[in-house]
């Protein structure tokens, strides 16, 4: 990734908590003064307005782009006509206002080269994807430590330990 700030993941199987997890981070990591941004990678449609709403209008009656601003948020719906039209995680990245942050987290991603966090539940019965993937900076999990693991190992349960591991290790603030 070409990112001028750090860009943090967090990978698992569906269902491992990713978001519940990073739910609990954000606020850990604001508490410490950092500024974060978040992309969501996510496989099925979704709205951020439902119908009746005038930018959900707009965006149906054939608007590509549409921005919704107020004085406190803003939001870019961008349509694609078909599935390859997704901008890859590069082309996100370069979207964001990255002066606004002090790093970037990621849920998802979890077949691009990145430095990433992986979450593992062992009731999910999935294996482990740091084995395959060399960008895995740490294990988060709930269960006993695999055999021979060579790096730094992390309670899934845990936020606050998380925050102090990506302040002290990844982000050195």
């Amino acid at each position: 990734m070409n990112v001028s700030i750090p860009i943090l993941g967090f990978s698992a199987w569906s269902g491992t908590g990713k978001t519940t997890l990073l739910r609990q981070l954000i606020p850990a990591l604001k508490a410490r003064g950092l500024r974060v941004s978040v992309i969501k990678h996510a496989h099925h449609h979704f709205d951020l307005d439902f119908p009746g709403k005038d930018s959900y209008e707009l965006r149906k009656a054939g608007a590509d782009q549409t921005v919704i601003c107020t004085t406190t948020r803003m939001a870019v719906v961008t349509e694609f006509d078909a599935p390859e039209d997704e901008p890859d995680l590069q082309q996100i990245i370069d979207a964001l206002d990255t002066e606004r942050v002090d790093m970037i987290l990621v849920e998802g991603y979890k077949d691009i080269k990145f430095p990433k966090i992986e979450l593992h539940r062992a009731e999910l019965g999935k294996p482990y994807l740091y084995i395959e993937d060399d960008s895995v900076i740490a294990l988060a999990c709930d269960g006993q430590s695999p055999d021979g693991i060579q790096i730094p190992l992390l309670d899934i349960n845990d936020a606050e330990s998380i925050a102090r591991f990506i302040c002290e290790e990844f982000f050195r603030a």
